[in-house]
């Protein structure tokens, strides 16, 4: 069983910068048991960044639509994961008012952070949540998940200005305050499953340094760099826009373009 410093002792050993940005993809059930369960592991990652910036997802985009159209921020749960509906509950995190693909934050600047993502109409603006990861450099952690949870990566494709990623028509939602303000956030969506294929790049992450590999507890880690990140995938892009249109293999050509040898 897994105690809270031998968790801290797993960060510590994958070098994430603990004054940092830190984006965190979770399966908690990867991680095996834990002395105090889920809390424990909040508290870990809580400590190991209490001088940066924590960022978990909070997305309900699988039950808030045109059907169901009202994203209270205080109530609607979470729908990726334990770990991200314990921590947007903890005292001193804040949450996004996207009504789709919310995140939740601790940190001195966590206000900040959050703020102005009901402004876009798309899930991954380069303005969004979604975009400051990028202008700050942030780290992700995927802790027993693999590049398929990867969102920031959707962020890429978005703007990238892939065609056929996001919807043309909007859907009327409404993200609801604590006081029952209602804002308007007509919305477009993703138009398809395109990170059922962003695993094919792993190798390729890995080769250019943009991504490795660890374990927290029991659970296998990818860490990647979204600066290096995004710049390497915007030039894969350049050359094959529809890189992630489906699960065919990278060929060979496009493989060695990106791996030196």
């Amino acid at each position: 069983m897994y105690t809270k410093q031998d968790l801290l002792n797993d960060l510590n050993d994958l070098n994430i910068d603990k004054t940092g940005t830190l984006l965190v993809h979770s399966s908690m059930k990867s991680i095996g048991e834990v002395e105090g369960g889920a809390d424990t592991v909040l508290d870990a990652l809580s400590q190991y960044m209490d001088g940066g910036l924590l960022v978990l997802p909070t997305h309900t985009w699988s039950y808030i639509n045109a059907d169901n159209p009202r994203f209270y921020v205080d109530k609607s749960p979470s729908c990726v994961g334990i770990l991200t509906e314990l921590f947007r509950k903890r005292p001193g995190v804040v949450r996004s008012l996207h009504p789709t693909h919310s995140v939740a934050a601790l940190g001195a600047d966590a206000k900040e952070f959050v703020a102005g993502d009901e402004k876009f109409d798309t899930p991954c603006a380069r303005g969004s949540c979604w975009g400051k990861l990028l202008d700050r450099k942030a780290t992700i952690m995927l802790i027993g998940v693999d590049l398929t949870r990867n969102t920031f990566m959707h962020g890429v494709e978005e703007w990238a200005d892939i065609p056929g990623r996001i919807t043309d028509s909007h859907e009327q939602l409404y993200t609801v305050l604590p006081d029952e303000t209602e804002i308007s956030v007509p919305s477009r969506r993703h138009s398809g499953y395109w990170s059922d294929y962003f695993c094919k790049v792993e190798e390729i992450f890995e080769k250019n340094k943009v991504m490795y590999k660890g374990t927290f507890g029991d659970a296998a880690v990818r860490i990647c760099k979204t600066e290096e990140m995004t710049n390497l995938l915007f030039e894969m892009l350049k050359v094959k826009p529809d890189l992630f249109s489906d699960n065919t293999p990278i060929d060979t050509e496009l493989y060695n373009m990106f791996v030196e040898h």
